[in-house]
């Protein structure tokens, strides 16, 4: 099965790796892939999309629509974060 999530908040590549460490890291995921332009995160596997969308905004990156402040400032984290990784 494969779940394309529009998410608001991506800025670089320490954004991507963020969210890629983060959702393969969840049991049933097995591909995870990031457009940038469109942020849009497609992920490959059993996992329910639910699950996957509440990591996602856990991480800073929520579903188009549902952006914060809260979020936003999390996004920056997660991106420093991947900068180093």
């Amino acid at each position: 099965m494969t779940h394309s999530i529009e998410v608001e908040n991506i800025k670089c590549g320490g954004c991507r790796n963020s969210i890629k460490i983060a959702l393969l890291k969840i049991s049933g995921v097995e591909n995870v892939s990031i457009d940038k332009d469109t942020e849009t995160v497609t992920i490959d596997g059993t996992t329910d999309k639910n699950i996957l969308v509440q990591e996602l905004s856990k991480l800073g990156y929520p579903e188009k629509g549902n952006n914060n402040l809260m979020k936003k400032a999390k996004s920056y984290v997660s991106c420093a974060i991947g900068k180093m990784n």
